[in-house]
């Protein structure tokens, strides 16, 4: 006969183990939020179509147009009133035209550069264009002007401005203060790119500039937050931490492997992200020159420097070659209008695309 053994518990230290196993799954729960908080999970990557399909418009024009055009210098902060943006008009179709003249797939524009000034009718501030004296939603021009010609939209977006709390321009910032330092304003950044992403239709990429900071929101919240209104939206910052990117942006870059980071160009000093998919090179149409911009239009002075037609042919091959997009970007002038000798050259570029024109050779740089 087999015995049954019973083990007996002190009501006292079952109360005691049930009270201790309440505060462990208690602790671990408190754990788990902040952890979720700190860090949000990272977004599904997109998929092997969608990356074909950016790769298949291989070539686009990156429109910068807002206050460095009427400084003459590329970065134009200490700027209080809107009405400094004197454009005494805009041709977006001009611009689309154009691209799809050259062999573009799609326009890239700048909607908010370091200043904070918008290029959409945001209801985020009066720091914007409908309150300039041109009065019009240049990026709802845009992307009529992009369905009109059969193009695709991307944007470009400065994540820090100087005059949100601690930046350059921001009056409570104590001295000394530098160019770089851009203020933090997370809730403005949020309410900003979903207006972005909910109110222009869909988004091919994010340019997400990191020149004056992130703005008081990470790059992974950054990420995670744009994903959530637009899943298929790749998203790309020139610098600063990488992780979770699936664009490789290149400022200042050039055609190459993903697996070669050099290519990013000088401005890319960060570890590469494991998330990459496909990498995104930028120069302006101007070449160096003296005094004036260069992402924007510079001074009446420079109207017949631009970089030749070969060279930007070359570069657009060489973005064929390794599954690059190549952004070329364009600065319109105080008209809103591209510089003839820009639009010559990039008629000639999209003729040598339709005829498969092989590439004089030039010599090296």
């Amino acid at each position: 006969m087999k015995h049954i053994l019973f083990q007996t518990v002190d009501p006292l230290e079952k109360t005691s183990v049930s009270s201790a196993v309440r505060t462990l799954l208690a602790t671990l729960i408190c754990l788990a939020v902040v952890a979720s908080a700190a860090d949000p999970a990272p977004p599904p990557p997109v998929s092997d179509t969608r990356v074909k399909q950016l790769q298949d418009l291989r070539f686009g024009m990156f429109v910068c147009w807002s206050f460095s055009t009427f400084s003459g210098t590329e970065w134009t902060p200490g700027i209080k009133g809107v009405s400094f943006f004197k454009a005494t008009g805009c041709d977006t179709d001009q611009w689309a035209r154009t691209a799809k003249e050259a062999g573009m797939g799609y326009i890239l524009f700048l909607t908010k550069h370091h200043d904070g000034f918008c290029l959409w009718n945001t209801a985020t501030t009066d720091r914007k264009v409908t309150k300039a004296p041109l009065g019009r939603d240049v990026l709802a021009e845009v992307k009529k002007s992009c369905d009109k010609y059969g193009l695709k939209l991307a944007l470009y977006f400065s994540e820090g401005e100087w005059r949100q709390p601690g930046g350059l321009d921001d009056a409570a910032t104590p001295a000394p203060k530098n160019q770089n330092q851009g203020g933090k304003n997370a809730d403005l950044k949020k309410a900003q790119l979903k207006e972005l992403l909910t109110q222009y239709g869909p988004i091919e990429y994010i340019w997400f500039d990191h020149a004056v900071g992130d703005g008081g929101l990470s790059h992974t919240e950054t990420l995670a937050f744009c994903k959530s209104l637009q899943p298929d939206c790749f998203i790309g910052f020139n610098h600063g931490d990488q992780t979770g990117a699936d664009i490789r942006l290149g400022e200042m870059g050039r055609p190459g492997p993903l697996s070669d980071h050099a290519a990013a160009g000088p401005h890319m000093k960060d570890e590469p992200s494991k998330s990459y998919r496909l990498a995104e090179f930028t120069y302006p149409i101007l070449p160096k020159h003296k005094g004036g911009a260069n992402w924007f239009y510079s001074l009446p002075e420079h109207d017949q420097l631009c970089h030749p037609t070969e060279k930007i042919y070359e570069d657009y091959l060489g973005a064929v070659k390794f599954g690059n997009i190549f952004a070329l970007d364009v600065g319109p002038d105080y008209a809103g209008k591209l510089r003839d000798i820009d639009v010559r050259t990039l008629r000639q570029v999209g003729e040598m695309i339709r005829n498969g024109t092989n590439p004089v050779p030039r010599p090296k740089p």
